[in-house]
């Protein structure tokens, strides 16, 4: 040692310290203190070195706590390597942090620790006072969960979809990165999830959490090499059967651990020692898809007793300096063994786990890490009960060798409450707009993948990595929810308009490319140049409000968004036509199978005629725009352009398309040279009297309306018939201010209702009914802020109801929340079914659970589920289906019933966090009113057991809408320079109806990613619920296959590797292995793929010729 003596110091003592710099290369340097600043001196160190020794000396001083520089001081050594003890109690001491992607601030806030007047939560300061806490002790581990990229987007240069760990990591220095990796291989550091968020699990699409959890596994695997096998889904608020199977069992996780279920089910699976179970959440896959699930006694929390140790919380520290007041070594280990022994009563097996952290926790790591190393220490010393550091990976292990029989669990944890009047079940149905716009997204982007690969993956961009992320990050528990804060809301629609915008750039130059003649000899040939138009970004909701189609407007010159279409505001489709001008419109199918649809936009003149890509007149229909969307397209467009518009159009454009798959057709509106070509106009008709009635429809459907505002719907192919009533009603928010006993109120999170209440017109309204040899329309203007049309199309056996709802009065000073019933006859004896994130069906019972009985506190709140896709129920005969254009809930509240929540408003908040009222409102030009939605649901009536054909068949055409592009040409030019169709596919070839491509996408390495997926769930169909086939060549006929390898669900390692590795769990009440419908493998040579009912195949795909991506047409 050696003294050493700088101005202002007494002398200090100076250590000489080994420290493993690199693995083969010990090191000996000099700690010393000089003007307050500690450095390492050694007379010849590398850069790399240099960058190692600052890691290592922030931890070093937490190691040694200060003990360096006060001779007096005694360092403490705590053992903390104890590891699983056979025959005492294990508590498994999980550290870890929940970091919500955006809620109470942004996701750049919560990063960088910025607008903390709204909550102190600073992510980068848990990361960066993590990695030197591990450092200081091996034994230490912690898991991280939230991956969230970093997306810069070219078009506004600002770093548009930056969260968490990604954003982090990407800032470090190559030395840390060193560091990170080793923490991670060794174990210390582990990825848990491992998707861009925590997903939430009611009211996502199962597509949008697959893709957003391949990005965050696709991550982790590149920079890590790890591939993670816990699901960790703390937060959501009630768990699906879909993430049980599907993001769990079938991404290769080996268990799954979540912290909120119904306080009456937890009650119970406590007294029963069944909140672990083994959940098998597929009817069609049963034991195959099974996983181990584990919900936590309380919530993600640590237990009761005092064990938050964050700086200035209030829980008492150990303090074990016998010298010092308030030594309370005992104590604190009396409290750790209480704890420890309750949990343990409620729990199978001698192991249990605490979560020592929760949100945003870890700021300082070393505060929690201190204390879990004294507890550790003097527990273990007490020898009651043995405590360790350890992870949920750790835990399932130890779980799994105790060989241990698990309860079995089915179907799913919905709804979930956390008292008898707190259901969570508002938030199915909370900002409606933003669950719009993230559902068109998605669709958006399923397509857009599709033409990215046509054209060739470009990583300068434009390409959909931004709206990837943006999607990723929206589909976080807190983000298509609505129960974010106002400005969180308008950042996620923010995010999501720039990546979209991006997407939209490289449709547009792909479908330019597939559209022009020289195509065939490749899109990097592409002639035709395109210019972004300025954006306008409206982040008031009012532009989420997508609806029915995605269109694109390009030409050779411009390119022009059309997201108002809902709206009736198309600029690109409102052009005069009278000077020999032709409007173009290319329509592109994402889907597999040919479709045939009806399209329609805005027109300024009746005058028009279309004509299809041989030149041919077809039948279109001209249809009056509703006084009630002309006011709302010009209060809107004021908003989203900020003026407006010059002129409006009168009328829309109707008219039917036929579509191959993946491909596109083309048409030509044009101005009508003769009386008997134009677009025949609808006949409008006003229906005032009470005694008669009004037939709309055409072909096997027919609807026929009274006075009494109910329609008789009869089907003459299926001899369906049935009294269909469609009404409107509101439920008033519930205050509890000022309720001692129950303060709880209505709000974002909770459904809490006050009475419901009929909403009707105040006077008799005449119904509007216009036909057409397109579409039939009925109009009705329900009451002064709600519109309805019903549409029956020609040829469709659906009806179509479009609404238009809001703004919510509540000059009353009552917050609503609007619900629509659509009332049969049917005897359904108190059963209905809803689907799982789009996925499977459930069946539900009202006022009933499969898993406990039910105390009936809440009889519509309690009663409600989520639902993305459909709702139906059935009697012996018929069975009735809704199905949605967005996540809402709805539910069955009376026999032969299906009710809709559509819009909430609401004046209180319902004290779950967030702080502040569901309240969203619209200002222009200084005036601010209730946010306005529309939207649209569809039902149909079959014959017992056929209207899963038409729920999983239309409802691929409702994720998937036609997309459109528009140019404008001088008379036939186009359809003779131009490829006018197009499919991607053999020409002889589609998908089978069973079978639909979930995900076709160009990875960064070249390679290509393709999900196929099975649409039937097992039973549900008799001719469709089988085994089926696709046949690669065929998809790709232009390209010659490589290599399919077949991967995991989320495309990270192998699927026979992922068997290999998986845990085998043994279930009560389970003596044989059930036999279980796969496809079998892939043979290389033939490249058949075979599905079967709700099967989900991954592949990556290598393709031996690595040139352009265009198909010839």
């Amino acid at each position: 040692m050696q003294s050493l003596s700088s101005s202002g110091w007494k002398d200090k003592t100076v250590s000489s310290v080994k420290i493993q710099v690199q693995p083969k290369k010990p090191t000996t340097f000099l700690i010393k203190r000089e003007r307050g600043y500690t450095t390492a001196v050694s007379p010849s160190f590398t850069s790399l070195e240099v960058e190692m020794m600052k890691v290592l000396m922030v931890v070093l001083l937490l190691l040694l706590g200060g003990s360096l520089f006060v001779a007096e001081a005694k360092y403490m050594v705590y053992n903390t390597s104890q590891g699983i003890v056979k025959d005492k109690i294990n508590v498994h001491l999980v550290a870890h942090t929940h970091d919500d992607v955006g809620w109470l601030k942004t996701v750049d806030q919560y990063y960088v620790g910025s607008n903390n007047s709204i909550q102190g939560a600073c992510v980068q300061n848990v990361l960066d006072s993590l990695i030197p806490a591990l450092l200081a002790d091996r034994n230490r581990k912690f898991i991280y969960v939230e991956q969230a990229s970093i997306i810069l987007s070219p078009f506004t240069n600002l770093d548009v979809h930056m969260a968490f760990f990604q954003r982090w990591w990407r800032d470090q220095s190559e030395t840390m990165q060193h560091v990170v990796k080793q923490l991670v291989s060794s174990g210390q550091l582990e990825f848990i999830n491992g998707g861009m968020c925590m997903h939430d699990e009611a009211v996502t699409h199962y597509i949008d959490m697959i893709d957003q959890t391949t990005l965050g596994h696709r991550f982790i695997k590149k920079d890590f090499g790890v591939t993670p096998r816990i699901g960790w889904q703390i937060d959501p608020f009630g768990h699906s059967a879909v993430q049980a199977y599907l993001l769990g069992a079938e991404i290769g996780f080996d268990s799954l651990f979540f912290g909120r279920i119904d306080y009456q089910d937890r009650a119970k699976r406590k007294n029963e020692k069944s909140l672990e179970v083994v959940w098998q959440g597929s009817k069609s896959f049963g034991s195959s898809a099974q996983i181990f699930a584990g919900a936590f006694p309380e919530n993600y929390e640590p237990p009761p007793g005092g064990f938050y140790f964050e700086v200035n919380d209030p829980s008492p520290v150990v303090q074990d300096d016998i010298n010092l007041f308030d030594y309370n070594v005992q104590e604190r280990v009396d409290a750790f063994v209480t704890a420890a022994v309750s949990q343990a009563n409620i729990t199978r097996t001698n192991h249990i786990m605490w979560t020592m952290g929760t949100d945003f926790k870890y700021q300082y790591a070393h505060s929690w890490f201190r204390q879990m190393d004294k507890l550790i220490h003097y527990v273990n010393m007490d020898g009651r009960v043995n405590a360790l550091y350890s992870t949920p990976s750790i835990y399932t292990d130890a779980k799994h060798a105790t060989n241990e029989h698990w309860p079995v669990k089915t179907e799913d944890f919905f709804p979930y409450a956390d008292h008898a009047n707190g259901y969570w079940t508002g938030y199915y149905t909370s900002r409606p707009a933003l669950k719009r716009y993230v559902r068109m997204m998605s669709g958006y982007y399923l397509a857009a993948r599709q033409l990215e690969f046509y054209n060739g993956r470009s990583n300068s961009g434009p390409n959909t990595d931004s709206l990837a992320d943006s999607l990723a990050i929206a589909q976080h528990h807190d983000a298509v929810t609505g129960t974010e804060k106002q400005h969180v809301a308008n950042d996620y629609a923010k995010r999501l308009s720039i990546g979209y915008t991006e997407a939209e750039k490289l449709v547009a130059s792909s479908l330019a490319c597939l559209v022009e003649s020289a195509s065939h000899n490749g899109c990097q040939r592409s002639t035709t140049k395109f210019q972004q138009a300025k954006t306008h970004y409206l982040f008031s909701l009012i532009s989420l409000q997508f609806n029915g189609l995605l269109l694109l407007i390009i030409s050779n010159e411009h390119k022009i968004m059309c997201p108002l279409l809902n709206i009736s505001y198309c600029p690109a489709s409102e052009v005069d036509l009278s000077q020999g001008r032709n409007l173009i419109v290319v329509v592109y199918n994402s889907l597999g199978w040919a479709r045939d649809d009806v399209i329609q936009f805005p027109v300024l003149n009746e005058n028009v005629t279309v004509h299809d890509s041989e030149k041919r007149e077809i039948l279109s229909q001209i249809i009056p725009i509703a006084d009630a969307f002309a006011g709302l397209r010009n209060s809107h467009v004021n908003a989203y352009l900020g003026r407006t518009p010059a002129e409006t159009p009168k009328y829309w454009l109707a008219f039917t398309v036929s579509v191959p798959p993946f491909g596109f057709s083309t048409y030509s509106i044009s101005s009508a040279k003769r009386a008997g070509a134009r677009s025949s106009k609808s006949s409008v008709y006003t229906f005032r009297s009470e005694k008669s009635t009004v037939e709309v429809g055409q072909g096997n459907l027919m609807l026929t309306f009274s006075a009494k505002k109910d329609a008789n719907y009869v089907n003459s192919r299926s001899s369906v018939k049935e009294s269909v009533e469609q009404s409107f009603s509101f439920y008033p928010g519930y205050n509890g201010t000022g309720n001692d006993k129950d303060p709880q109120n209505s709000g974002a999170y909770i459904f809490r209702p006050n009475g419901t209440f009929p909403i009707k017109p105040e006077s008799q309204v005449p119904l509007t009914v216009m036909r057409g040899p397109v579409l039939d329309e009925v109009h009705q203007q329900v009451s002064e802020w709600i519109y309805q049309i019903t549409r029956l199309y020609k040829g469709r056996e659906h009806v179509e109801v479009e609404f238009i709802v809001g703004p919510i009065p509540v000059e009353d000073g009552i917050g609503k929340e609007v619900a629509t019933q659509i009332t049969t006859t049917m005897q359904t004896n108190k059963t209905f079914y809803t689907d799982s994130n789009g996925r499977d069906f459930i069946k539900r019972i009202r006022d009933y659970r499969t898993d406990w009985d039910l105390e009936v506190n809440q009889p519509s709140a309690g009663n409600y589920y989520p639902i993305n896709l459909g709702i139906y129920f059935q009697d012996d005969k018929k069975e009735f289906s809704v199905l949605v254009d967005r996540a809402l809930g709805g539910s069955s509240l009376v026999d032969g019933q299906i009710e809709l929540m559509l819009h909430r408003r609401l004046l209180l908040d319902d004290s779950k966090g967030v702080a502040e009222a569901l309240n969203e409102t619209v200002c222009v030009l200084d005036q601010c009113k209730g946010l306005t939605i529309q939207g649209k649901y569809y039902f149909r009536i079959d014959p017992i057991g056929e209207g899963a054909k038409w729920r999983r068949s239309f409802g691929q055409e409702i994720y998937s809408p036609l997309l459109l592009a528009f140019s404008e040409e001088d008379g036939d030019k186009w359809m003779n320079s131009h490829v006018t169709t197009f499919s991607s596919f053999d020409s002889s070839y589609s998908l089978p109806d069973n079978v639909a491509v979930l995900t076709l996408q160009e990875l960064d390495d070249g390679k290509v990613l393709l999900r196929l997926a099975h649409l039937y769930e097992m039973g549900e169909d008799k001719d469709l619920s089988v085994m089926t086939s696709v046949e690669l060549k065929k998809l790709f006929p232009k390209k010659k296959i490589g290599k399919a390898a077949e991967m995991s669900l989320s495309a990270n390692q192998e699927r026979a590797e992922m068997e290999k590795k998986r845990l085998v769990w043994k279930a009560e009440g389970s003596s044989r292995k059930q036999a279980v419908l796969r496809g079998g493998p892939v043979d290389p040579a033939k490249l058949v793929v075979e599905l079967a009912p709700m099967e989900i195949r991954t592949f990556v795909i290598d393709f031996d010729d690595k040139g352009h991506h265009v198909f010839a047409a």
